[in-house]
């Protein structure tokens, strides 16, 4: 293909040098003489592994050409890849202005742009909060070409997850392609840059790839932040933290795994809370501060308050309670994030009626009763024996837990507003409908 890569920075050089050694034609633009200079004479203006072979090979080659005007780069090419950048302003919200500016003078490059050359293709690389596509960018770009989005010219979103220090490997092997389309044909022309990486491929909307990147970046902060402090507090047990991660990382079936990494309801039972908090404890006891073990609670308790919060929202008093064990094929009722959404509930005057068969009042014993007369000293009073005792009663349904038996009366339909906790199988679908809320989707 033809291409041309906005913003020659280390995501820009990278991603223009490697796609000329899979034989695209790349025009590399930026507003920077001195950029320009350096790659127009062969040279690399990063700093980067192999990065400055991979120049001086492409431009020896003629697959690899610069300028600093925007109509001859869109005029000459099929596809161009935005990579320019988009820092923090001072309050930490996204400074957009150079992804609009970019927009606005290839939205006119696209207005004096040959008809018969063929439709072009704008590919957003910089990394934006979602939204920004389709609400700031793709406008822009319709009101300076005068063109129609998805029609005349396409649009893609495609996420890099380049490492600088290793991004030319990272182009080559890369761990995923993520392209947000507006429509199928931009997605094809984005994916045609590509073929033959094997990497795993995901066509979504244009908001689910700006989220991407957001995910991965914040996701792996969290990681470095989570082992630090379990470092800094190892040491102060007298404990080599590199033989816990060790061990803490052969573990692929909970640990570095998708376990825990879908959005439900807040977590709960007899270990977690329980472990965390003594944790925390032995950090403030030897003076070690651990901001995020911290606030891993007070951010689980922020999740039931959500919930609790959308029930509110629906003015409704009659609650109808599929759930209350802390999870499915237990009646562990200890810490149950449903059981604490619960007593809230009563705090504020609900009237509840809830459905666990795995729960029966008589039939707890030991500290699961201890906990439950601690919080729900009347469940007795609160527990009915069907669903539909449950769906009988309610003006707005909470679903803790989706066995069959409730999914097949929720399949019926019901007038009642439902709050899903646990992602319904349909919960795509209803997302659509009135009165439904999914509470972290």
């Amino acid at each position: 293909m033809k291409v041309s890569v906005f913003g020659l920075g280390y995501v820009g050089t990278v991603s223009a040098a490697c796609l000329a050694t899979e034989g695209h034609d790349v025009i590399g633009v930026d507003v920077n003489p001195a950029k320009l200079a350096m790659i127009g004479d062969g040279r690399t203006p990063v700093v980067e592994e192999r990065i400055g072979d991979i120049v001086a090979e492409v431009v020896a080659s003629g697959r690899l050409t610069v300028t600093d005007d925007v109509a001859t780069a869109i005029h000459a090419t099929d596809l161009s890849l935005i990579c320019v950048g988009t820092p923090s302003a001072p309050n930490g919200s996204l400074d957009t202005t150079y992804l609009q500016r970019a927009a606005r003078e290839i939205g006119e490059a696209l207005a004096s742009r040959d008809p018969d050359a063929g439709r072009h293709t704008v590919v957003f690389r910089s990394t934006m909060l979602p939204g920004t596509c389709l609400g700031v960018l793709v406008p822009i770009l319709e009101e300076a070409s005068g063109l129609v989005a998805g029609q005349d010219f396409g649009v893609a979103v495609n996420p890099e997850f380049l490492r600088e220090g290793s991004s030319v490997k990272d182009f080559y092997d890369p761990p995923k392609t993520v392209v947000g389309e507006l429509d199928p044909a931009s997605g094809d022309a984005v994916l045609s840059l590509y073929a033959g990486l094997g990497a795993p491929e995901f066509r979504v909307e244009p908001p689910v790839a700006e989220m991407t990147k957001y995910v991965d970046n914040t996701f792996h902060g969290l990681k470095i932040g989570f082992a630090n402090e379990i470092g800094a507090l190892a040491r102060e047990l007298g404990v080599d933290s590199h033989d816990v991660m060790e061990i803490f990382l052969s573990d692929t079936k909970l640990n570095i795994s998708p376990a825990y990494l879908r959005p439900g309801f807040a977590f709960g039972g007899s270990c977690l809370p329980k472990d965390l908090r003594g944790l925390v404890h032995a950090a403030r006891r030897h003076d070690v501060r651990v901001p995020i073990l911290e606030n891993v609670l007070p951010s689980n308790d922020e999740h039931i308050q959500r919930a609790f919060e959308h029930v509110a929202a629906t003015g409704k008093r009659r609650v109808g309670v599929f759930g209350l064990a802390f999870k499915g094929g237990t009646d562990d009722l200890r810490e149950s994030p449903l059981v604490e959404l619960c007593e809230r509930m009563l705090g504020k005057g609900y009237d509840l009626r809830i459905y666990d068969p795995a729960v029966v009042e008589s039939a707890l014993l030991g500290a699961n009763r201890a906990f439950i007369e601690a919080h729900l000293p009347h469940l007795r009073d609160l527990l009915v024996d069907s669903v539909a005792d449950v769906v009988d009663h309610a003006e707005v349904l909470v679903v803790g837990k989706a066995d069959d038996d409730v999914r097949e009366a929720l399949g019926h339909g019901t007038a009642a507003p439902v709050i899903d906790l646990v992602r319904l199988p349909d919960a795509a679908a209803r997302r659509q409908q009135e009165g439904y809320v999914g509470l972290a989707w």
